[in-house]
């Protein structure tokens, strides 16, 4: 009988063949302008972009169940039939506006329950970082609620923290909090995002805002300016100034200097735990005092402590805070959220960014233009923001100049939405994927550091995308050992199911349910095609599909006997034909790409 999957030792064959065409493929996927490797991912352009954006002309219904699917790409963690369905009924705009209105899972509860469950097995035990993982698949895979948690998941790799660190790692159901927090916050003003995010005590861990206190002449202390640089850098204005439509503003320069950090790094001083007896010394310097503490402490909001809190004049970005008679930190964090939120490059530096993870790796100008004045329109409205990225008609083409790389969270969830899967324990226990030799090479909330896995402006050197001037942010995680580790789990996923092992029902945690192909595995054509559509959406170049195909023709299928006692190996083929065209599939270069 012939093997359905190359065995673990010739993966890296398929990973080289695979990754090397993927690379090859992406400048055919992705097109628009260019940028380089840095924050604001920032596209040069003519000195001065003043010209009225065009007229967006907006396509209300999808004509095929593959346009349906293709936004769904965009939009969700995966198409599925009822998905599609209702986009086909209801058109684009209606299915966005029912998806912003949906409640939102939450993944501090699940991660509660799981643990609950866990401890009333064995006292001892718990959920941990695992809690946290298999509350996002399970949301990822099942929640109605899916644009929501799309947006919120890439709310968390431009707003970073994560659980790499022991600081954060060691609070994991506060990270699920901060999970929800995106969730619910993400899709409000930009200026409530940016005050949740600025006082999460997780946030203030990562980057040692928690604790940071005022200058100290006599010591020669001064306030910790990590928070404040990143807050600029990173999640809201970016490095260089921009118009509106992204491109640099001429005569370049930079949107902030290190006097700029050292006066925002003020206002970032007095913030600690929320505490019972705050603001007692002890609350600041650890979280409880008289033997009391809030249970929810990692997650509420950081309290503003007075007598840590720098009273000095604080000057950034063309504000000054007076110097305040009595220290006042939340009077300081006010001007200073107000004045980064009203910024003119918070538009395009958060909009740009938000079509890159959804939609299109080299967005336009005119399309980044359209959804930051969208946002601006809203005063820097989320929803709006979203709605834009999602209905322009760039969101719409296909073809050379459209697209972006799949990171490998996506590609995942796509298989576990496209075909029917659950969880056996019902945690659904993927568990961390972040192995790269034998895993994904990427876990949600699990990023190396505050720059996400990878840079909005990544371009791969020597690659045929650099030479075009485009960028790819995705193969930043993208070499040979990645590869690699991605064919050798996805043949184990196809064969066996994903996640940790159950030992209830022996077997992995995850399984599918391939009893539609299972049908069609006695003609290998309308296997392909079905599986072709599920997972690329009618992209699948028809010679991709002849050779699949012809590989699955390969699998003998057994003529039932006259007693009927070879079924289970007749089970087995059409099995192994199954898997041996998803697996092409999800290995595929062409798969890689989100066209």
């Amino acid at each position: 009988m012939h093997r359905p999957l190359p065995p673990a030792a010739s993966a890296r064959t398929w990973a080289h063949h695979a990754l090397a065409l993927a690379a090859a493929t992406l400048l055919a996927a992705c097109g628009g302008g260019g940028g380089g490797d840095t924050a604001a991912s920032a596209t040069p352009a003519a000195p001065v972009a003043t010209t009225p954006a065009p007229p967006v002309v907006v396509v209300e219904k999808p004509a095929t169940r593959t346009e349906a699917a293709r936004f769904l790409t965009q939009a969700t963690f995966g198409p599925t039939e009822a998905d599609i369905s209702r986009v086909m009924d209801v058109g684009y705009a209606a299915w966005v506006d029912e998806q912003l209105a949906r409640a939102v899972p939450s993944h501090r509860a699940t991660w509660d329950a799981a643990d609950a469950a866990a401890k009333a097995r064995d006292p001892n035990s718990g959920v941990w970082q695992g809690g946290v993982y298999n509350a996002f698949w399970k949301h990822a895979v099942t929640s109605d609620a899916q644009l929501r948690l799309r947006v919120a998941f890439a709310l968390s790799e431009i707003f970073v923290i994560s659980m790499a660190g022991n600081s954060v790692g060691d609070n994991p159901r506060a990270v699920a909090a901060w999970m929800d927090m995106l969730a619910e916050r993400g899709l409000s003003k930009y200026r409530d995002l940016l005050e949740g995010v600025s006082l999460h005590p997780q946030m203030g861990l990562y980057l040692s805002h928690l604790k940071n206190q005022k200058a100290d002449a006599k010591t020669g202390r001064v306030p910790d300016e990590n928070y404040a640089r990143e807050v600029m850098q990173l999640f809201s204005i970016g490095l260089t100034p921009l118009n509106v439509d992204g491109t640099v503003r001429s005569g370049g320069g930079a949107t902030y200097t290190p006097a700029d950090i050292a006066g925002l790094a003020k206002v970032f001083t007095g913030w600690s735990w929320d505490c019972p007896d705050g603001p007692d010394n002890a609350c600041f310097y650890w979280g409880e005092a008289n033997g009391a503490k809030d249970p929810e402490r990692d997650f509420k909001p950081m309290q503003g402590f007075a007598q840590f809190h720098s009273a000095d004049e604080k000057v950034f970005l063309g504000t000054t805070i007076a110097r305040q008679t009595r220290a006042d930190p939340y009077a300081s964090m006010k001007v200073a959220l107000d004045t980064l939120a009203a910024h003119p490059n918070v538009g395009p530096f958060i909009g740009k960014q938000l079509i890159q993870r959804l939609v299109t790796s080299n967005p336009s100008p005119a399309y980044v233009r359209a959804v930051a004045e969208a946002f601006n329109a809203g005063g820097g409205d989320l929803k709006a923001m979203v709605r834009a990225v999602l209905m322009h008609p760039e969101a719409r083409q296909a073809g050379n100049t459209a697209g972006k790389v799949r990171e490998p969270i996506l590609k995942l969830s796509a298989l576990l939405r496209a075909f029917p899967h659950s969880s056996d324990g019902g945690d659904w226990a993927v568990d961390n994927t972040e192995n790269p030799a034998n895993s994904l090479g990427q876990a949600p909330l699990t990023s190396p550091s505050v720059f996400n896995f990878f840079r909005p402006g990544y371009v791969a050197p020597g690659s045929a995308a650099a030479a075009a001037g485009l960028v790819a942010p995705e193969l930043q995680i993208a070499h040979e050992t990645t590869a690699a580790g991605y064919v050798n789990f996805i043949r184990d996923a196809v064969q066996s199911g994903v996640g940790n092992w159950n030992s209830t029902t022996s077997r992995r945690d995850v399984q599918p349910d391939y009893s539609a192909e299972l049908a069609l595995a006695d003609r290998p054509a309308a296997l392909v095609d079905r599986v072709a559509d599920k997972l690329m959406y009618g992209s699948m170049p028809a010679a991709l599909k002849a050779e699949i195909q012809a590989t699955v023709e390969k699998i003998t299928l057994p003529a039932l006997n006259a007693t009927g006692s070879n079924q289970k190996t007749i089970d087995t083929a059409k099995r192994n034909r199954v898997n041996t065209a998803l697996f092409l599939t999800l290995v595929s270069p062409e798969f890689a790409v989100q066209k």
